[in-house]
């Protein structure tokens, strides 16, 4: 009865909780091996002899599942807020652009048209202003 593999109820129980910590501070993996693994008991005994430790884990397994999905949704929504936000800014500027096009075309034409005059092959068949003509 001395064996040294031998462990008492309570040791396991605390070793197993103990491991179950220990993965959530290590933000290691949690599942019922592994904690197994670090507590060195077998999965089965955690099912069998332990079934509230064993629903502990699973219900910390869905929390920290839920959390990284709500983690990522909340994400993708703030992604999505962004890609909105730069869609619109893109629209914006696609029509200042067509806007700077459009006034740019009309002063090459009056560009030209004033080279034309000052080298006086174009005659402006427009009164200027204040000669009273």
């Amino acid at each position: 009865m001395n064996d040294p593999k031998a462990r008492s109820r309570k040791k396991t129980v605390d070793e197993i909780q103990r491991a179950i910590v220990q993965l959530q501070a290590d933000q290691g993996k949690l599942s019922i091996s592994a904690v197994a693994k670090l507590a060195e008991v077998t999965p089965g005994l955690i099912h069998n002899t332990y079934p509230d430790l064993a629903e502990k884990i699973r219900g910390l397994v869905g929390k920290a599942t839920r959390a990284q999905r709500d983690a990522k949704h909340d994400a993708l929504v703030h992604e999505r807020e962004v890609n909105r936000a730069l869609r619109q800014e893109l629209a914006e500027t696609r029509a200042d652009l067509s806007k700077l096009a459009s006034i740019n075309q009309v002063l090459v034409h009056e560009v030209a048209l004033l080279k034309g005059m000052a080298t006086g092959k174009v005659v402006s068949i427009l009164q200027p202003k204040g000669t009273g003509i």
